[in-house]
């Protein structure tokens, strides 16, 4: 995990999963809208998936 995804990810959690995929964008977006911690939080966890 780099340190601009890390900020990408606090400022604007959708861009920063942005070439995870069309689902993972649709979800960490629609958790944004819920409230912002949960968009971070969400983000985070995608980007520190090792799998992907």
């Amino acid at each position: 995990m780099s340190f601009f995804r890390v900020l990408f990810a606090i400022i604007f959690p959708p861009l920063a999963v942005i070439d995870k995929g069309c689902g993972s964008v649709l979800i960490i977006f629609l958790l944004t809208l819920c409230g912002w911690i949960p968009g971070v939080i969400g983000a985070l966890v995608i980007l520190n998936n090792p799998k992907s």
